[in-house]
């Protein structure tokens, strides 16, 4: 088992709260990323849970114990961190079975787990090398093979793929991804790459000051954020932020007027907003070269031209109306020309005066809502 739970967890140093009563459940299971800023306290948090820092105030139990006095060895947990952290001076095989070796286990025991993680981990001919030898990504692996072979209850990793190439933490993300169906392991990864958490994860935990910002399955947070927060941090480019009037409210939506565009965007409404500011969140990826319910002329300023897509960002005039489209890699574009842009009313968000989303009327199919849940799929 591999079950854990956060229950008011709070974190100081000195007078400074870093982390602000946290409550999490994570099953056995659970491949769940924190995900947020660089400072939002998503490090301390996972080295709380190892055990590294102490925890101020709450609780921390792993399978209904109270860990909170105990030392990282007698967690079950294994760790695995930014720096590869291996012994240079021993070889492959030493370095995952360095931890066994503490333990005092019989030399035949010893071998067959080491063999066993190499062989999960495809190290299998490199167990006579040293680390020196490796590349990076080898090296990222011989440090998961030290923790696999002790066989705990959670794993934790912690920005794992963030000192690797591009190619390489592409190729790594798969690996883990593999890993986890195989080991069908509890594993807590930490991340501040919003594409690691979407790729990677059966949950989602973003982070923001200390305090969760929102839960979900990577969809239901790019879908349906619960605020401006998790809206522009999930999704790249980010979203478009743009400050609209709210002119009624129906059975249809909410009606809303940007610079004489006006729309009915498909949310929950609320009462005592006409008349009241809002913002309408907009994906790049869904801005098209073709009239919309909202028709937006703009001059792109730069334009990137990335094959399959391409970006280009302009600005509105107003303070923060910053624009960013995703368009076909086919599309013509020019600086400094004029283009209109079209938006559908059902692709957007909206929020309020403080930034928290109105519930969308998402309409999904029984393979989307899978998506959105993927742990009960």
């Amino acid at each position: 088992m591999g079950q854990l739970n956060l229950d008011g967890v709070r974190k100081f140093y000195g007078t400074y709260e870093v982390l602000k009563s946290i409550q999490l459940e994570v099953k056995n299971g659970e491949f769940v990323v924190f995900v947020g800023p660089s400072g939002c306290g998503k490090s301390t948090l996972l080295r709380m849970i190892a055990g590294l820092d102490e925890t101020t105030a709450g609780d921390i139990l792993i399978d209904g114990k109270r860990v909170n006095d105990l030392p990282p060895v007698k967690r079950g947990i294994a760790m695995v961190f930014q720096s590869y952290a291996l012994y240079p001076h021993m070889t492959v095989f030493e370095n995952i079975a360095f931890p066994l070796r503490v333990e005092k286990m019989p030399e035949d025991k010893l071998k067959a787990k080491v063999e066993h993680a190499a062989r999960i981990l495809h190290l299998e001919q490199r167990l006579e090398q040293k680390p020196g030898m490796l590349s990076g990504g080898q090296r990222q692996r011989v440090a998961i093979g030290r923790a696999i072979v002790r066989e705990p209850k959670i794993f934790l990793f912690d920005e794992p793929l963030s000192n690797l190439d591009a190619a390489l933490r592409a190729d790594m993300r798969i690996e883990l991804a593999k890993l986890h169906r195989q080991l069908k392991a509890t594993m807590i990864y930490v991340t501040h790459d919003q594409v690691e958490a979407m790729t990677m994860a059966d949950r989602i935990v973003v982070l923001n000051a200390g305090r969760i910002a929102q839960t979900g399955a990577p969809l239901e947070l790019y879908h349906k954020p619960a605020n401006m927060f998790v809206a522009g941090f999930i999704g790249h480019p980010r979203m478009n932020f743009l400050p609209v009037t709210c002119k009624g409210v129906s059975d249809a939506g909410v009606e809303v007027d940007y610079r004489g565009e006006r729309a009915t965007i498909p949310v929950e409404p609320r009462d005592g907003i006409v008349g009241g500011t809002l913002t309408l969140g907009v994906r790049p990826e869904h801005i098209h070269t073709v009239p919309g319910d909202l028709t937006l002329t703009i001059t792109p300023s730069v334009i990137e031209r990335l094959g399959a897509h391409t970006v280009a960002y302009a600005s509105l005039g107003g303070e923060g109306e910053n624009y960013c489209a995703m368009l076909p890699g086919t599309v013509s574009l020019r600086t400094d020309e004029q283009v209109r842009t079209g938006i559908k009313a059902a692709d957007c968000h909206l929020f309020d005066e403080n930034g928290i989303a109105f519930e969308r009327r998402v309409e999904m199919t029984d393979i989307d809502a899978a998506l959105f849940n993927p742990a009960a799929a």
